[in-house]
């Protein structure tokens, strides 16, 4: 099968034949249409990660979307999501012609969903819902402030927000694209993030954009966006955090979680159920929810590695396999 192999950490996989995946029992062996190229990817190829290096050479990919060719559980010809531990663990993943995921971790999808969009949306769109219906326990009429609103993450988050009942969802985030990503999302307002505004600056901007104390912040990003947003929490707000991508640290005051009964809480994609995660898949594919996307055929999937690796790609990047 044609695949796009890694054989040198920190460098982009090439596309190369490489052998067909070998099925055991328990598993499925899926014929792979579109398959997302995500910042765990990298992470997992840099060698560096805290899971190990990965055995070289080996196939990336840690989800995609296909159609089910062999399978002891799962109906031929099903279409499926899947994830796989590519980088994480031995075998191969989802950047291939073919790939094996283990029976009891594939969602069936809906026939009205289209494949790209759901590579696009995967795992990211799995943490936006979770973190907000479950950890985040948002209700209707609630006012949520989304970090990095023109992610993946946060594109969902302001979907997934306004989907609840929010009565007001004020996004953060950069550029002028991820700005319009927000507002395309149904923002109600967004809030540029500038490089080098201190903690104390960005708060004065986001209460201007806020309508009184924040219920739920949604935050992606932790550092000074985070140091920012968890100064306007109101009584019982709650801060969800999924990510550190501004910084590993934020300075938060003890007086201010004190004095409203705030919660700073964590979210991970790693400690929750296959239940949990094919619920919050098919929840978001229910309702609609999109999410900004460039697609990509496999024979670009080593430009389009680089440019996800240098920050050059402005959106969700998704390899076209099949």
């Amino acid at each position: 099968m044609r695949a796009a192999v890694l054989t040198r950490y920190a460098t982009a996989p090439a596309v190369r034949e490489h052998p067909t995946p070998a099925r055991s029992h328990g598993d499925v062996l899926i014929e792979v249409t579109a398959a997302p190229i995500t910042p765990l990817d990298l992470l997992c190829a840099s060698g560096t990660s805290y899971f190990g290096e990965p055995g070289l050479p080996y196939v990336p990919g840690v989800q995609g979307v296909g159609r089910v060719l062999e399978s002891d559980a799962v109906p031929t010809g099903s279409r499926v999501w899947f994830p796989t531990t590519a980088g994480m663990r031995p075998g191969d993943g989802s950047l291939a012609e073919l790939a094996v995921a283990a029976a009891d971790e594939v969602v069936v999808l809906p026939d009205d969903v289209d494949d790209v969009l759901v590579a696009a949306l995967g795992l990211s769109s799995v943490a936006s819902w979770l973190a907000l219906t479950w950890r985040g326990a948002l209700r209707p009429g609630e006012q949520v402030l989304v970090l990095g609103a023109g992610g993946v993450v946060g594109q969902v988050g302001v979907q997934v927000a306004k989907h609840v009942g929010a009565r007001r969802v004020v996004a953060a985030c950069r550029s002028q694209g991820a700005q319009q990503r927000a507002r395309a999302a149904g923002a109600d307002a967004v809030v540029p993030l500038r490089d080098g505004e201190d903690a104390a600056s960005l708060t004065t901007r986001l209460a201007e954009a806020c309508d009184g104390p924040v219920d739920v912040v949604l935050d992606p990003l932790f550092g000074i966006p985070a140091t920012a947003a968890a100064a306007l929490l109101g009584s019982r707000g709650r801060l969800v955090n999924l990510g550190s991508s501004a910084g590993e640290t934020a300075v938060l005051s003890s007086a201010q979680l004190r004095s409203h009964t705030a919660s700073v809480l964590g979210y991970t994609n790693n400690d929750i159920t296959r239940e949990q995660r094919r619920d919050a898949l098919i929840a978001v594919l229910h309702n609609g929810f999109t999410v900004g996307h460039d697609v990509v055929p496999l024979d670009g999937v080593g430009a389009a590695w680089n440019d996800q690796a240098a920050g050059r790609a402005s959106q969700r990047l998704v390899v076209q396999v099949g």
